[in-house]
């Protein structure tokens, strides 16, 4: 509602009125998104990079209060790096690759997200979500100042919406009243409870868990390392099924205690009975300020289409799942990521408007497999009967001497990059005893170079990237960027070559692979170009 009361962490787009305002006919934009969360902040920048406008519409006037979102994955930073906000959210962040899981009183076994060197980006860092939000739209403001055709637009809040054959219309509520804008596409990221959704009168089907879960941030000065530390059963007498503590810049930590079903939420949210928790938890004696509460429901639902001709969801308003595993705010970056690019040709007609259903059949696969691992974990952290109870115990025992019962502790399997293999757009795999990490679908793995990191060398187009031998001359409408690397480090022959000596990758604009060759004729790339678009 326009003019109601939001909390804000940053203000960092208020309010201004626009010549759209005062238009004698309504102005066209190529791309409106509704929504400047990180969603739309990170898909409308990816646009403008590439040179197309993006028009960014959101109810607020900037990023709110609360942590919610706070860890974020290596793909994210890689993929925040491109945008031009990765190195903030390093400097600002706490890095970590150590979690310990425990069950009781006693440490079961731990685990590292990044056992190797040569990686520019840490398996995660903690950073709340206002920070993150506040990066990209810093980002944002400098892609404005270069030029790039990119703007962002507070209290413009989406009350209407109507498509035909060729556009998309929208009513836009303002302090100033009315007014409405159209669009050749329009990206709907306003989150899981998307009002553009619920207009369109579209479903989000799913799963909501009988569970609840409190989270509670506090500020203090602790002993505890930078680590994800889980617990099974913490040894508490208010007996919270399991319990998380993650530390966050500014001295503040997270703290999540599953509290079950049948719970008074209002009760449970009670400064007293939050502080009770807490002081049991914590060790005997430690000052603390509560900076932020909320109580959370596992929800594991998705839209069955993202989308609906000229309208495309993206983020918690395509998909939802459970906190559990940092896969919400980590799974709506990589929708930006493989969405940006496709729409981008499409729009100067270098690819079929058929392109954009490859984004719903990719990350509706992305969604899928979150999804399945959300509803595992769910069901491993609450077990729906005594017997059910008897063998996870027995596995988290098991798990303590013997490694290979870890893989099947869940105590949320974190945000790890969806791999596009075997879909529509992937290329073939002719590069015999080639790395499986890197076989055609996967994301790219990023690698040291003499000078900087590979995935600074993949900005935002079509790349050839050729180690070891000289790559064909390719000639294609679009530009292709040819990347030789005569002599690869020993990093990259062993994420790129595995046994062959020498190889040649395709990769996508998000820096997925798209074939792989011991060598190609200039026919075979251009092949595998052209599907790679959606070309015939």
């Amino acid at each position: 509602m326009v003019g109601a009361t939001y909390a804000l962490a940053h203000e960092l787009y208020p309010y201004a009125r626009v010549p759209d305002q005062d238009a004698p006919a309504l102005r066209h934009h190529p791309v409106i998104i509704i929504g400047g969360g990180p969603i739309g902040v990170a898909t409308g920048l990816d646009l403008a990079q590439k040179g197309t406008p993006a028009l960014i519409l959101d109810d607020h006037d900037g990023v709110g209060q609360g942590s919610r979102a706070i860890c974020f994955a290596k793909r994210t930073l890689e993929i925040a790096d491109r945008l031009g906000a990765g190195a903030p959210m390093r400097e600002k962040g706490v890095v970590w690759n150590t979690g310990r899981v425990f069950h009781g009183d006693g440490e079961v076994f731990n685990f590292n997200l990044l056992p190797e060197d040569g990686h520019r980006n840490p398996a995660f860092i903690n950073l709340q979500q206002p920070y993150f939000e506040k990066f990209l739209v810093d980002a944002l403001r400098r892609a404005e100042a270069e030029g790039r055709p990119i703007e962002i637009r507070g209290r413009n809040v989406v009350t209407g919406i109507t498509q035909d054959a060729d556009k998309v219309t929208l009513s836009i509520e303002t302090p100033d009243g009315p007014y409405q804008a159209t669009a050749d596409y329009v990206i709907a990221c306003d989150g899981a409870r998307s009002p553009t959704r619920e207009a369109m009168g579209l479903t989000f089907d799913g799963r909501v868990f009988e569970d609840n879960f409190l989270i509670a941030d506090v500020k203090m000065t602790a002993p505890f390392p930078t680590e994800r530390w889980f617990w099974f059963e913490p040894p508490l007498s208010a007996a919270p099924q399991s319990a998380l503590l993650h530390k966050q810049p500014d001295d503040v930590w997270r703290i999540d205690f599953q509290l079950g079903w049948d719970i008074d939420r209002k009760a449970e949210l009670a400064e007293d009975r939050i502080r009770q928790r807490i002081d049991e938890f914590l060790p005997e004696g430690t000052e603390y300020e509560l900076v932020w509460t909320s109580i959370y429901t596992f929800q594991c639902r998705r839209m069955e289409r993202f989308r609906h001709q000229r309208v495309i969801f993206a983020g918690d308003s395509a998909h939802q799942v459970s906190p559990f595993g940092a896969r919400g705010a980590n799974s709506g970056i990589q929708d930006a990521d493989n969405l940006a690019w496709k729409l981008d040709l499409v729009l100067k007609g270098h690819a079929p408007d058929s392109l954009l259903d490859s984004y719903h059949e990719e990350r509706a696969h992305g969604a899928d497999e979150n999804i399945l691992n959300s509803t595992r974990a769910t069901d491993f952290l609450t077990p729906k009967s005594e017997i059910s109870k008897i063998f996870r115990n027995a596995v988290l025992t098991l798990a303590k001497d013997h490694p290979f019962a870890r893989p099947m502790v869940n105590s949320g399997r974190l945000s790890v990059p969806c791999s596009y293999a075997g879909l529509s757009l992937t290329g073939e795999d002719a590069l015999p005893g080639g790395p499986a990490r890197t076989a055609p679908g996967a994301p790219c793995c990023d690698a040291p170079l003499e000078a900087g990191f590979l995935l600074d060398h993949l900005p935002g187009q079509f790349t050839l990237l050729a180690l070891g031998c000289a790559a064909p001359e390719v000639s294609h409408p679009l530009q292709v960027k040819l990347l030789t690397i005569a002599d690869p480090t020993p990093a990259l022959r062993e994420r790129y070559l595995g046994d062959a000596p020498s190889a040649l990758y395709l990769i996508r604009p998000d820096q997925h692979v798209v074939a792989r060759w011991n060598n190609a004729s200039p026919d075979q790339i251009i092949h595998a170009i052209n599907a790679a678009t959606g070309q015939p």
